[in-house]
């Protein structure tokens, strides 16, 4: 028995040995998460599609990685990636997520009228078109940093009930700051997208290079302007409670192929 052990024991240390680093830090292939799936060598990046999107991928050593962004809705089972000619099968585990029940006091937060419901749709279409965003620029890290230092107050995927009745997932990760609190780029990017909207205050779109994009909200002050380059650890505003917030904290969305996921991957936070 000793001997069978100490046999399972090195299968599973040389099976760690030979996963890459990218794929240690961040593969979590379950819906809101990351997979993270090896193209192989080759001297030009794959063009990688999943659902029709174009994918993030990286280099590693002498193999390429696709880094696909799985959506909450997706089933748990198999999924296919596209890479033009061919196809790369992966698997979607599968995870559930918590309940959170938030009382509003403003109703239209809840219950927008009429010309609410202009507005939101007109602010949607232009935020779902910064997330489809997908420029050729290669992120300067994949392992990001904390926007901000503080305890996390509200995780991703959390299902919402606003003053009973469910909406939205939570789509992105706060943290418990106090109001004024800088806002720091987790990684170097584009500012792409800046407006006051009506569930997410003031916000900020970073665009970190093919399809990896930050998003800020929530915010007491934007400090960027669209276009405006910036470098891992700049400003990009301060921490504030306009929108749908009942207080002061920092929300951060992160996006891959326009796929809301889990920032706590990133941060090696990410809890199955």
């Amino acid at each position: 028995m000793p001997r069978l052990l100490a046999f399972l024991l090195c299968l599973t240390l040389a099976g760690t040995a030979h996963a890459s680093y990218i794929t240690q830090k961040l593969n979590k292939p379950v819906p809101g998460g990351v997979a993270v799936i090896d193209l192989g060598p080759g001297a030009q990046a794959p063009n990688a599609r999943f659902e029709g999107k174009p994918v993030l991928v990286v280099k590693e050593q002498d193999k390429w990685l696709a880094i696909v962004g799985v959506p909450l809705t997706q089933k748990p089972g198999p999924a296919t990636l596209s890479l033009g000619t061919r196809t790369l099968g992966f698997t979607v585990g599968s995870k559930q997520y918590p309940e959170q029940h938030i009382t509003l006091k403003n109703k239209r937060q809840v219950n927008p009228n009429p010309a609410d419901l202009k507005r939101i749709d007109a602010e949607l279409a232009e935020q779902v078109s910064a997330y489809r965003s997908f420029s050729p620029g290669l992120p300067s890290n994949l392992i990001l940093d904390k926007p901000v230092n503080g305890p996390m107050s509200s995780r991703f995927g959390v299902r919402r009930f606003f003053n009973g009745e469910e909406r939205n997932p939570h789509a992105g990760l706060d943290f418990a700051v106090p109001a004024g609190t800088p806002i720091k780029t987790p990684a170097n990017g584009k500012v792409i997208l800046v407006g006051n909207y009506f569930f997410n205050g003031n916000t900020v779109f970073v665009d970190h290079g093919q399809g990896f994009i930050s998003m800020f909200c929530h915010m007491s002050k934007i400090d960027v302007k669209p276009g405006q380059t910036l470098s891992r650890g700049a400003v990009v505003g301060r921490v504030g409670s306009t929108g749908r917030a009942t207080g002061p904290h920092m929300h951060w969305n992160v996006s891959l192929n326009d796929a809301r996921v889990d920032p706590a991957i990133f941060i090696g936070a990410f809890q199955p």
